[in-house]
């Protein structure tokens, strides 16, 4: 579960709602402080048992360089509503919402995409089904395939647990001890309760079990024409980092490795994940278009 730093918003960041065809979608949306927006804007997918809250820490210093920064509760994650439906919550289902809300906050245009763990096996869905064409793509503490190591007992303890025994004993079998133990402030423990609880069980179990069970798709997304990024912690624990580097060597992508960071960049080290999705989306505007 990824943890943020500070719940409150930052200067330039509000609460916002992404009509789409789709339906309703809550998100924050950072601007630059200026008023003045010269690039293309960006959309941030996050975790499993994410949310939006977990790229606060960048998003007013992304929107600094002059664009705008949209991070998404996906359907039936905390405050974005779903289904109680198994299959609105598989990798494609989650992969079109993805494309719908880049129209919408690209206004057709290209759109920088960023997914957060299983938010980019979700968001890597929208890449390769070539519905929108995305100006970059960030895969962030994401991997080739199904989630492995100490983060893949967590999902196997969601997909199995869940159904029989509710959110209540995953929390306090799960998350609790685990925050508690991680030394997380009081107010944050009690939002991460809060967002847990908000989730859609039935999505928050299928979801589960996508991440486990996702095939590799690695040489499919290289044949897509889009600047690539591969950005992970020196210590992740969810794919470990010698599977990441050797997925952005088959991506013929670049790979930026997170000095102290483990399975959350963006909320370990917002400084150096920030500096290094700008200077990644800059260079990427600067290329030859393919949309």
């Amino acid at each position: 579960m990824s943890t943020p730093r500070f719940l409150s918003l930052p200067p330039g960041v509000v609460e916002v709602q992404i009509e789409t065809p789709q339906g309703s979608f809550a998100a924050l949306e950072a601007s630059p402080l200026s008023g003045v927006i010269e690039r293309l804007p960006a959309l941030l997918v996050p975790g499993l048992t994410g949310s939006k809250e977990d790229f606060l820490a960048i998003m007013q210093t992304l929107a600094a360089a002059n664009r705008r920064v949209t991070a998404i509760d996906m359907r039936g994650q905390y405050e974005t509503q779903g289904p109680d439906d198994p299959t609105a919550y598989t990798c494609p289902a989650l992969g079109n919402d993805v494309d719908v809300i880049a129209m919408a906050i690209g206004e057709g245009g290209p759109v920088h995409l960023v997914g957060h763990s299983f938010g980019g096996l979700v968001a890597r869905e929208a890449v390769i089904d070539g519905r929108t064409k995305f100006a970059s793509f960030t895969l962030m503490s994401s991997g080739p395939s199904g989630i492995v190591g100490r983060r893949e007992q967590a999902g196997r303890a969601i997909m199995l647990e869940l159904p029989e025994f509710g959110l209540e004993h995953v929390w306090i079998t799960r998350y609790e001890p685990e925050a508690l133990s991680g030394g997380v402030p009081d107010e944050i423990v009690s939002f991460l309760r809060k967002r847990l609880f908000a989730n859609n069980p039935t999505g928050l179990a299928t979801m589960a079990e996508q991440v486990l069970d996702q095939p590799d798709r690695t040489d499919e997304l290289r044949q897509i024409e889009v600047p690539t990024l591969v950005l992970y912690g020196e210590h992740d624990d969810g794919w470990p980092p010698e599977v990441q580097a050797e997925m952005a060597e088959r991506l013929g992508a670049e790979a930026v490795v997170v000095p102290g960071a483990v399975h959350s960049p963006a909320v370990e080290a917002p400084e150096t994940t920030a500096a290094a999705l700008t200077r990644f989306w800059n260079a990427a505007e600067t290329r030859k278009p393919t949309f």
